[in-house]
């Protein structure tokens, strides 16, 4: 797969009421989006797939969104198909992205370099 194809990521830690909207509204800064699935499972949370059509901007979604503060709670931001060890860079870990209301009407991060957590980093497990 080239650099240029597209790609898929994973989101995790969604709210059950989650629309593909505020999906969309998360994601469509980092590129042209050419999927979105979201999956209601019985018991919480929620989580979705997102897909891009180049692959560069599914890794800045990852980078920039996982770890963010959604709804009240961090979302996970995977790379999906990443190859172990391989196309996969550090850091991910780590929040980003300022503060933004989207039409769901849902508080999303709270602004700042620093990540949507103090410190930048996920909380404890």
């Amino acid at each position: 797969m080239s650099r240029r194809d597209g790609a898929r990521i994973y989101v995790g830690n969604l709210p059950m009421d989650i629309q593909e909207r505020e999906l969309d509204d998360l994601f469509y800064k980092y590129g042209r989006i050419t999927d979105i699935y979201v999956k209601h499972p019985d018991r919480p949370p929620a989580f979705g797939f997102v897909s891009f059509s180049d692959h560069r901007d599914a890794e800045d979604a990852v980078r920039y969104r996982d770890g963010y503060l959604f709804a009240g709670d961090y979302i996970r931001v995977e790379l999906q198909g990443a190859k172990s060890g391989g196309d996969r860079q550090g850091g991910y870990r780590f929040g980003g992205g300022g503060g933004e209301r989207y039409d769901g009407g849902r508080e999303c991060g709270s602004g700042g370099n620093g990540g949507s957590h103090p410190g930048g980093r996920y909380p404890p497990r």
